[in-house]
C-alpha cells in the first residue's frame, strides 16, 4: 500500500464521518485490494442522530462517541490533517501539512460546517444563561439541564434556512422538552415559541398533521418565515428578522429562560471555493450516480454533497453502497449500474416513546421501508431510533454490511 505522499491512491475519501467511513467500508467491502486513504483530523467519531435524544434526557452522550482509529476499515491507511485545497484536474489533494495526495477516484465527504458566527452574540453564550443546542456533543447535556431547570417562563426553539442536516431535529427539541414538562406538570407555565425562517412545518406534507397534533397539544407557538439574528445571553433576549409575504422585513426582540439554538449551515471552505462546488457551494453531482459533472472521477455523499435529498446518516446509509458501485464501475471502465433515488429519513421524536418515522426521497416522495401508515407516532419506531439505529449504524452501515440499503438499477 503507498505511504509517501507521492503515491497515487486507488482512492482518496475526505471526511472520516459517517459517509467517508460507511463509503470507504463498502467499497473495500467490493474490492479488499484497493489502495485507500482516509483523511479526516479529528480522533473522535459521533453518532450524532442521538443527540436530540442526549438533549431529551433519553440517551447517555457518551454512547455517542467513538474513536476514529476504531472505525478506519483494517485495510485503508487513516491520514489525521485537513484539506485545503482540491486540484482536480491534476487528481490531487492539498494538506494542512503541505503534503498532497494523489489519486485515481476520489470521495469528498467531510460534512457540513454549523455557521455559529452567522448570529451575532451567540457563540459567547452558548453552553450558559440558558442557551444551548443539541447540533454539539458538549451542548446537548446543557439542553437536558435547562430543560429540567426550566419550571415557568418562555422556551425559544429556532430552524435557520435549508439545507441543514436533520430538518426535523429542531422541531425534535422541542417536543422532547415539551413532553417532559408535561410529565412534570409544568408546560401551563411555560411559554413554548417555534421561530422557523421557512415558511412550513415540514417539508414533506404528509407528516404536518400529526406534528401538528403535537404542536397543538403541548400549546407551542408556531412563527414561520422568522429568522433568529442576535442573542444577548446576559440580558436574555433573542433577537429575529420577520419577513413578510410582500418580502418586507421587521425585527423584534423576545425575551427568554431557555432558547435552543440550531445555527446556519454550510459546506466546508474548501468545499465552497473550490471548482467542485455547485452554485450552493455543496459538492456538484449528478442526483442519480452521486458522480461529479465534469470530473468523472469524483463522487460525493452525506452533508456535503449536492443532491436535493435530506442531509441524515439514513440518506448516508442509501448513498455508500451507490457511490461504492459506481465507484468501482468507473476506475474499471464498466457503465455504471446503481442510482440513488434520494432516499432520507428522520425519525420525529414527537414525545418520549413514540416517534413519527418520516422516510422519503426526491421531491418528498414516501419510500417507507415497513407496511404502516407512516404518518402515525407509533412506540414501534421509538425502539428502532432509540435502540436499533445505533447498533445498525456502528456495527453494519459502518462495517459495509448494507441491510436494505441495496441499489437501485440506473
Amino acid at each position: 500500500m503507498p505511504m509517501d505522499e507521492m503515491s497515487v491512491w486507488d482512492v482518496v475519501v475526505v471526511g472520516g464521518g459517517a459517509a467517508g467511513i460507511a463509503a470507504a467500508a463498502s467499497l473495500l467491502k467490493r474490492n479488499p485490494s484497493l489502495s485507500m486513504a482516509i483523511v479526516e483530523p479529528s480522533d473522535r467519531h459521533y453518532y450524532q442522530p442521538a443527540w436530540t435524544l442526549v438533549g431529551g434526557g433519553c440517551f447517555n452522550p457518551a454512547e455517542t462517541c467513538r474513536s476514529t482509529a476504531s472505525l478506519i476499515p483494517f485495510n485503508a491507511k487513516w491520514i489525521r490533517n485537513r484539506v485545503t485545497r482540491f486540484l482536480p484536474q491534476h487528481n490531487l489533494v492539498a494538506l494542512d501539512n503541505g503534503q498532497h495526495l494523489s489519486y485515481r477516484s476520489l470521495v469528498v465527504a467531510p460534512g457540513l460546517e454549523l455557521d455559529w458566527g452567522a448570529i451575532a452574540g451567540l457563540q459567547e453564550t452558548l453552553g450558559k444563561n440558558g442557551v444551548t443546542s443539541n447540533y454539539r456533543y458538549d451542548l446537548a447535556p446543557y439542553t437536558w439541564e435547562c430543560v429540567q431547570s426550566l419550571k415557568k417562563g418562555r422556551a425559544l426553539f429556532t430552524q435557520p434556512a435549508m439545507p441543514i442536516k436533520c430538518a426535523g431535529a429542531p422541531q425534535k427539541a422541542m417536543y422532547l422538552s415539551c413532553h417532559h414538562w408535561e410529565k412534570q406538570g409544568h408546560l401551563g407555565d411555560i411559554d413554548v415559541q417555534f421561530h422557523n425562517t421557512g415558511g412550513v412545518l415540514f417539508g414533506v406534507s404528509e407528516f404536518v398533521p400529526p406534528l401538528m397534533e403535537y404542536v397543538k397539544r403541548y400549546g407551542a407557538n408556531l412563527n414561520f418565515t422568522s429568522t433568529l439574528i442576535a442573542v444577548d445571553g446576559p440580558a436574555k433576549t433573542a433577537t429575529f428578522r420577520d419577513t413578510a409575504e410582500d418580502g418586507s422585513t421587521r425585527e423584534r426582540t423576545e425575551s427568554f429562560d431557555m432558547l435552543h439554538v440550531v445555527p446556519p449551515q454550510r459546506a466546508p471552505a474548501f468545499i465552497r471555493d473550490s471548482e467542485l462546488a455547485n452554485e450552493g457551494g455543496w459538492v456538484a453531482v449528478d442526483e442519480a450516480s452521486l458522480q461529479h459533472p465534469h470530473y468523472t472521477n469524483v463522487f460525493s455523499l452525506g452533508d456535503a454533497c449536492g443532491a436535493s435529498n435530506a442531509k441524515t446518516a439514513a440518506a448516508v446509509r442509501k448513498q455508500a453502497p451507490v457511490v461504492a458501485e459506481n465507484l468501482l464501475a468507473h476506475l474499471d471502465n464498466r457503465p455504471m449500474t446503481a442510482r440513488y433515488t434520494g432516499y432520507g429519513a428522520c425519525p420525529l421524536t414527537v414525545e418520549q416513546g413514540k416517534v413519527v418515522l418520516a422516510e422519503f426521497g426526491y421531491g418528498g416522495k414516501l419510500q417507507p421501508s415497513f407496511p404502516l401508515n407512516p404518518a402515525v407516532a407509533r412506540t414501534s419506531m421509538w425502539w428502532l431510533k432509540r435502540y436499533a439505529m445505533p447498533r445498525i449504524y456502528f456495527s453494519m452501515m459502518l462495517k459495509g454490511h448494507e441491510w436494505l440499503a441495496k441499489p437501485e438499477k440506473l
